[in-house]
């Protein structure tokens, strides 16, 4: 039977796709408005911006790498949009503070709110500081919830607006050597749905974007090279589809959306599983390592492993 993009058998009745008339729920482009775009200077975050621009949408790239940001919004400047780069490390409160202040400085309400940085940790849990993975959930969940209250209340105020939160197919599971990620995007699935509940009587759209596997470096940087170069091409989501898939989901106001058939189908599956099964079955599966190796840097400099015990044989 066919599931929708969230990974539910179709309801016999649907609700609006579109305001009615057919309007999108995506703000217009105007002067003074813009788009922000977090984790842009690479892999989906770079596409978002790519789709965006091709809308009209002035933008707000935010990442760490400033060079990065500089190249890609020179590349941009052919769509006739104006670009604004924004260094910004999103684990720290005060730079999301002083972001929010960089924006108001350049005189822009925020139209379009795409929070897409994200990290990971490849590996069991001990195998590496806590204070990395307390990062994690600062950058993939914090971070989220912190720039929600800096862009959505202006947006209810003025009827309109767009927050766009990138998901993970592990927002439905629970994922042992990435648990930190999954629980992250477990409550970035589960507060995207309430936001969209709340906002959508004020006009303001909220969608949850959940890919699966991409080629990107993101991979590399969870200490997943390894794992995404034994991965068949078949298996993989391309980014620039998956950023005009949430962008249009974004425009119908979709609460959440799976980019690819292979996602949704993934989906169906692991909540048709007892979840025994399915933490037996991620726990084995062999292209996640076991961490403790020094291949995920720590962002100081230091690649050792905070001291991984000896592994009991698997029974």
């Amino acid at each position: 039977m066919p599931v929708t993009e969230d990974g539910h058998r179709p309801a016999k009745l649907h609700g609006p796709r579109r305001r009615r008339g057919g309007a999108s729920w995506l703000p217009q482009p105007a002067t003074g408005s813009a788009a922000l775009v977090t984790g842009a200077s690479s892999g989906l975050g770079a596409e978002l911006t790519r789709s965006l621009a091709a809308r009209g949408h002035d933008l707000v790239l935010v990442a760490r790498r400033r060079d990065r940001l500089d190249a890609l919004a020179r590349s941009l400047s052919g769509h006739g949009v104006q670009v604004h780069a924004v260094s910004c490390d999103l684990t720290e409160p005060d730079a999301r503070k002083s972001l929010a202040a960089a924006v108001a400085e350049l005189g822009l309400d925020i139209s379009v709110l795409c929070n897409n940085a994200g990290a990971a940790i490849a590996g069991e849990f001990v195998a590496y500081r806590a204070e990395r993975q307390v990062a994690v959930l600062r950058l993939n969940l914090e971070a989220t919830v912190d720039l929600c209250g800096y862009f959505v209340p202006p947006m209810v105020r003025r009827g309109s607006g767009a927050v766009l939160n990138v998901g993970s197919l592990f927002s439905w599971a629970p994922a042992p050597r990435l648990a930190t990620y999954a629980a992250s995007k477990a409550a970035v699935y589960a507060f995207t749905e309430a936001l969209h509940t709340e906002l959508r009587p004020h006009g303001v759209a909220v969608t949850a974007l959940c890919p699966g596997t991409m080629p990107t470096e993101f991979m590399t940087h969870a200490g997943l090279a390894e794992a995404l170069r034994r991965m068949p091409s078949s298996a993989l989501d391309d980014p620039r589809a998956v950023a005009e898939h949430g962008i249009r989901a974004l425009e119908r106001n979709r609460r959440v959306t799976l980019p690819s058939a292979r996602d949704r189908s993934t989906v169906a599956v692991l909540r048709r599983l007892p979840h025994r099964a399915t933490l037996g079955l991620l726990h084995r599966w062999p292209l996640l390592p076991h961490g403790g190796d020094g291949d995920v840097p720590d962002g100081n400099g230091d690649t050792a492993a905070a001291g991984m015990p000896t592994r009991r044989p698997v029974t």
